[in-house]
């Protein structure tokens, strides 16, 4: 079997489900399935605003509850770190132990943690609450798309589900920036942890009802060696990525994390090929569709999520505009992210998922390159809003078709592991993305001596370059991994076997009634 040929147990689950639904229902989203995506986004778009709805309101977070200038990293370094460390951890756990269970434990941690966060009183309650959220995350997350893609089979449908899940986690890191500093200047910041609150509690009240439990029959055994192995190389590569970007490239507290995730690395890799039930097999591992599409997906969050932060830099730096008013100029790419993932099913439909990765980097290329070229007058903003609304349609087409490349062609049994694995791509691709560019930037503007508009300008520029120069790699790396066959849309849609069993479910089912 091939990396591009369809397992026969999903053929056999796509066509049970469509023999269940009747004719055509492959194609339909509605009734019950629509409750369960509502249900689905609305966790996983609240879960992507967290990452950034904190990030406007720090210095006022400091001033209120005794924050040092130095303390006031950790409010976002102990989210992301449990974020990132834990998920592909907790991906696993919910094929072993229930999806649904942990989905519903995972939002129950939000809302309580999220209520403590926005009570906190002191600088280690409110780290402590931090934590917490973070665990939520990593196990709601993966737990919610691998419901999501157990709940719809393979084709259109499942590619329309994973279109509108990737443009809303998208759109919440914007919209996270945006809400932070409207609920930070109107009420409080204590109103970013609360709101959490209110969803918790709404999606408890309808989740049980419409979501169903999905767990093997046998309960193989944790392998507890490997998830030890892989949290610990997670937690000390998100950590020094974290240094590197609040310190320097240069720095002990960067390496030596880095230098200790990567022996973990080693080592996780050789539990992996040991155990006999291992948390990560490696044959999944070395599947191109999924080892290549989580590369791409890292490097599609990493540069998207970096260009935000460098053009948050140059709005305010050189055109002199407020938090507010910056943060507000992003909804542009907002509504660019979540059109690009309603187009992405298309293009998939039209060039397969693979060519959609392709395509979209390209696209998300030629996007920034007139970023790079912005100057200090005010008519500048009208480039940057033009460019970043297609910068967001490309990134979307690229990462909904990374999310349906590496959860496809695999049972329902190891869907938890492939959205861990995807899950993990995504929180290690914001980690990383904003340190290395920052790194570039701040190189730039150093070498002319005291930082000036001027300065911060060719900073962001040269670190834009490099962003559009790494999309460019990338596109052209999937198109020479991928062959050409592999670019077109058949290559994901079931062999004729498949086909058939599905046609004759169908008309079964309509004898039947």
């Amino acid at each position: 079997m091939t990396d591009l040929d369809q397992p026969t147990a999903s053929i056999a689950t796509t066509a049970a489900t469509a023999s269940a639904e009747g004719p055509g229902s492959d194609r339909r989203l509605g009734g019950r399935r629509l409750l369960i995506l509502a249900v689905l986004l609305t966790a996983s778009f609240t879960l992507a605003v967290d990452f950034s709805i904190l990030n406007v309101a720090l210095p006022t977070i400091g001033a209120d509850i005794g924050f040092s200038l130095g303390g006031l990293q950790w409010i976002a370094t102990a989210f992301s770190l449990c974020a990132a460390g834990f998920t592909l951890l907790f991906g696993r756990v919910a094929d072993l132990f229930g999806r649904r269970r942990l989905f519903l434990a995972g939002i129950a941690l939000l809302g309580a943690s999220s209520l403590a966060g926005g009570l906190a009183g002191a600088p280690w309650v409110l780290i402590a609450a931090r934590v917490a959220q973070g665990l939520a995350t990593a196990a709601v997350t993966p737990a919610a798309l691998s419901l999501l893609t157990t709940s719809f089979p393979e084709g259109p449908v499942r590619d329309r589900a994973l279109g509108l899940n990737g443009a809303l986690m998208a759109a919440g890191f914007t919209t996270g920036a945006v809400l932070g500093g409207v609920l930070t200047d109107l009420l409080s910041w204590r109103w970013a942890f609360f709101i959490n609150v209110a969803v918790a509690v709404a999606v408890l009240a309808v989740a049980p009802a419409v979501l169903s439990e999905n767990r093997p029959d046998r309960r193989p055994r944790l392998d507890v060696p490997g998830a030890v192995t892989v949290t610990l190389a997670l937690l000390a590569a998100v950590y020094g990525l974290t240094e590197a970007g609040q310190r320097s490239w240069a720095s002990p507290r960067c390496w030596v994390p880095l230098g200790a995730a990567a022996v973990a690395l080693v080592g996780f890799w050789a539990i992996e090929r040991r155990v006999p039930e291992p948390l990560v097999p490696v044959r999944v591992l070395r599947r191109r569709t999924v080892a290549w599409s989580n590369l791409a997906g890292a490097l599609a969050f990493a540069t998207e999520t970096s260009v935000v932060f460098l053009l948050t830099l140059y709005l305010q730096d050189v055109l002199g505009y407020s938090p507010l008013r910056a943060g507000l100029s992003f909804a542009v790419l907002g509504a660019g992210t979540v059109v690009g993932g309603l187009a992405g099913p298309r293009v998939i439909g039209a060039i397969g998922s693979r060519g959609a990765m392709v395509a979209g980097f390209a696209m998300q290329a030629a996007a920034t390159v007139p970023l790079v070229f912005l100057g200090d007058r005010s008519g500048a903003i009208v480039v940057l809003l033009a460019a970043t609304f297609a910068g967001g349609v490309a990134n979307l087409v690229a990462i909904v078709g990374f999310m349906v490349t590496a959860t496809s062609g695999l049972p329902d049994a190891e869907q938890g592991l492939a959205t861990g694995l995807t899950t993990m791509s995504q929180q290690v691709g914001i980690t990383i993305g904003i340190p290395v560019m920052s790194a570039i930037a701040t190189a730039r503007m150093s070498a002319g001596g005291e930082p000036s508009a001027h300065a911060v300008t060719s900073g962001v520029g040269a670190a834009l370059a490099v962003n559009a120069a790494v999309c460019v790699a990338v596109a052209l790396l999937l198109a020479a991994v991928f062959r050409p066959s592999a670019l077109r849309p058949s290559a994901l849609r079931p062999s004729a076997p498949g086909r058939s069993a599905l046609r004759h479910s169908a008309r079964r089912d309509r004898a039947g009634r």
